[in-house]
């Protein structure tokens, strides 16, 4: 077999194969005698079929299925040859294949190639704070009171800010009450049915208010009605509402008010498992320090993984940096599935969000050559016993037996996943160990 290798980059190669065609004949010879086999031809009985009949009756076929076999083994022979590895399948080309003649083809694809890492003390970075000050307890213990907030009725006077109050409430504008009504012929305008809803419930300080709508209704008493014109800006940010105007009016039904709990011991017991505030604070106090340190150590992580990515000394590999992406929009999609969300129905620009995760991504890419290489030169490995544990807490996670889990990932390739993720977190460690880490640990 002959090759011809071209360097298209520090990355990117060619490579010309041309497979002898004594090689060629003799695969197109069992292929055929396959296919004489199996192959019913009219005027022959089954397997009695000439050998030159079965090749021009199912040429194509034939040749499709000697170019299936014999270029995936000549590619991998080639790449063995020089000791390279692709990190993707190869881009296969120009294939010329006739029976009495040489295979020939082009397969082009993507290679890391060894380098040096660096020094790992000059890594450095100040680690991140996962302090907890007495200002985020007690804004934790706000958001809980703004969750256990009930609405109690009013009486004895009218609408206030911070009110919720229910309305019933006609819309006529532009669209004849949807929005883009022209106002040029009041005829018209009036003629249309107004857009209505009963039972409205609005918190006066709502962001999503229309401008100027809770002016409007202060003061008014349950059982008043009102109607009112307001003028929508020429910034409002939805277009068809801007710079028109809208008439309202609106019945008062109702009024409640927001009540938020008192901060107190019995406060903390109607949680369910506290009998004082201090044992709500001091948990409160626990579960913040719990997130913080966690986000403290994915930000050291992410200053890490910067560093490293700065340290590959080549344009890394467009196919992995595409992989990357694609894993990125999978696991978004994923999230979105579990949010009850329609991916497809989102009304998200997906061109658009692929491009944004081109950077990030090749920047994650490149931290894990860095890791792999350091893997690599200082034959970081993995035991079996260590793999076990890993499968020991995804079952105790999913609630299934170690033995369902690891037969499952077996099944699915799932444990060389598992074992490229923990040799990639001993070599992180094996990086931290060296860097120059400062701030508190």
């Amino acid at each position: 077999m002959k090759t011809e290798f071209v360097d298209v980059n520090e990355t990117r190669k060619t490579v010309r194969v041309e497979i002898p065609s004594d090689v060629v004949t003799v695969k197109i010879d069992r292929i055929a005698a396959d296919y004489s086999r199996k192959a019913r031809v009219p005027g022959f009985r089954p397997g009695k079929a000439p050998a030159r009949v079965i090749k021009q009756r199912f040429k194509e076929q034939i040749l499709h299925d000697v170019v299936q076999d014999l270029i995936p083994r000549a590619v991998d022979d080639a790449l063995r040859e020089r000791g390279l590895e692709a990190v993707d399948t190869p881009d296969v080309r120009d294939v010329t294949i006739e029976e009495g003649q040489p295979l020939t083809f082009s397969a082009s694809f993507d290679t890391v190639p060894p380098f040096d890492p660096g020094d790992l003390s000059t890594i450095a970075f100040t680690r991140a704070s996962s302090a907890i000050n007495d200002e985020a307890v007690e804004l934790a213990l706000q958001r809980l009171r703004d969750r256990g907030a009930r609405h109690e009725p009013v009486e004895g006077r009218g609408v206030d800010h911070g009110d919720t109050v229910t309305l019933d409430l006609e819309r006529r504008d532009g669209a004849g009450g949807r929005e883009s009504f022209s106002t040029d012929n009041q005829q018209e305008k009036d003629s249309r049915p107004p857009d209505v809803h009963n039972d409205v419930n609005i918190e006066l300080g709502a962001k999503a208010n229309p401008p100027g709508f809770d002016e409007q209704l202060l003061g008014l008493d349950v059982g008043a009605t009102k109607e009112f014109t307001l003028h929508y800006p020429a910034d409002y940010p939805i277009g068809e509402l801007a710079n028109t105007d809208v008439s309202y009016t609106v019945t008062v039904k109702g009024l409640k008010r927001r009540v938020l709990p008192e901060l107190d011991d019995e406060f903390a017991k109607d949680l369910g498992e506290f009998d004082t505030l201090d044992a709500l604070k001091t948990r409160v106090r626990e579960d913040l320090e719990h997130e913080a340190k966690h986000a403290a150590e994915r930000e050291d992580r992410s200053a890490l993984m910067k560093q490293l990515a700065a340290r590959v000394p080549f344009d890394v590999p467009t196919s992995m940096v595409d992989r990357e992406i694609d894993r990125r929009l999978e696991d978004f999609a994923r999230r979105l599935i579990d949010q009850k969300v329609d991916p497809r129905q989102a009304g998200i620009d997906w061109t658009a969000f692929r491009e944004s995760q081109r950077e990030v991504s090749r920047e994650a890419v490149a931290a894990a050559l860095v890791l792999d290489e350091i893997t690599r030169r200082e034959t970081l490995d993995v035991s079996e016993g260590e793999v076990e544990a890993e499968v020991v807490k995804y079952a105790e996670r999913t609630g299934r037996t170690p033995a369902a889990v690891r037969a499952a990932l077996e099944k699915e390739g799932g444990l060389s996943r598992i074992y490229g993720g923990l040799r990639r977190e001993k070599s992180i460690d094996f990086v931290m160990a060296r860097a120059t880490i400062t701030g508190d640990s």
